[in-house]
């Protein structure tokens, strides 16, 4: 009997867990979705409105591009999700470079004051440099396509990260740094224990700003260089535009809108998990 009663308590707690998260975080999105998607539907039966409404873009893109999101008719004739993936795979490279250099450099530059004034005029102008801007340098430079994409990605994705790092550095608590001294430990020991515990969510905030930098760079660099990409594809559907095309285009945006959303939570996720991780 005590077990039936300690059973329906906790049923009723995670049934209120979950009418909580359905009101909060599952509803209010979409209402907004749907109202969204009214307005849209409804601007386009203004006469002369030239872009497809919500049903239209639907009914012409299930097949195949939401259905068979995978087909692959050969050269750059492929579907949404190996144009996302292609494009994904220069964001995964160029990222995870820019993030080890922006974190190494950032630790280097926080804790050496001159350093930092001697290169600090030069990352400001740098960073203010459109990302489109890097691309036909890094087209002179490696002859190539995709090195191209990943360089520019590098380039865009580097400064909120190399940024984030060294304020987060210089931020370090002086009671910290004192009982380091204290305690007299060896430099390795030092940053492991101190530095970084302490820069962490400093880091994350620049890989979070960093992650949707390199995806609107990747978008924005395959237009220009053509191949596959969900950015090329986005630029030849324009390039041969009608408009089926146009839908073609409009559910292309709607993919990179959401793979942008998830690499925001991806990296958010990581956060919270390594900073909780870093306070036990």
């Amino acid at each position: 009997m005590a077990a039936s009663v300690g059973s329906r308590r906790v049923s009723s707690k995670q049934q209120k867990v979950i009418n909580k998260f359905l009101v909060n975080k599952v509803i209010p999105p979409i209402f907004g979705l749907l109202i969204f998607l009214v307005l849209w539907e409804l601007l386009c039966l203004i006469p002369g409105f030239q872009l497809p409404g919500p049903i239209e873009t639907f009914s012409e893109t299930w097949d195949p591009f939401i259905i068979q999101p995978f087909f692959d008719n050969g050269g750059s004739d492929k579907g949404l999700g190996w144009q996302i993936l292609t494009s994904l795979g220069r964001v995964a490279l160029g990222f995870s470079l820019a993030a080890v250099v922006g974190v190494v450099l950032g630790i280097f530059i926080g804790v050496n004051k001159f350093l930092y004034n001697a290169v600090d005029p030069i990352f400001q102008v740098l960073r203010t440099i459109p990302p489109l801007a890097w691309l036909p340098i890094s087209l002179a430079a490696f002859q190539q396509a995709n090195p191209s994409a990943i360089f520019v990605i590098f380039i865009t994705s580097i400064w909120p990260i190399l940024i984030n790092t060294t304020v987060g550095v210089q931020n370090i608590p002086q009671d910290y740094v004192n009982v380091a001294r204290v305690l007299r430990l060896r430099k390795d020991k030092y940053f492991l224990k101190i530095v970084f515990p302490a820069t962490v969510p400093y880091i994350f905030t620049g890989l979070r700003i960093g992650i949707g930098l390199s995806w609107l760079a990747i978008v924005a660099a395959e237009m220009l260089v053509g191949g596959v990409g969900i950015g090329s594809f986005i630029w030849d559907a324009y390039n041969t535009s009608t408009e089926t095309n146009l839908s073609e285009i409009i559910i292309a945006l709607v993919y990179v809108g959401l793979v942008g959303l998830l690499l925001d939570r991806m990296v958010d996720f990581i956060a919270d998990k390594v900073v909780q991780t870093e306070h036990k």
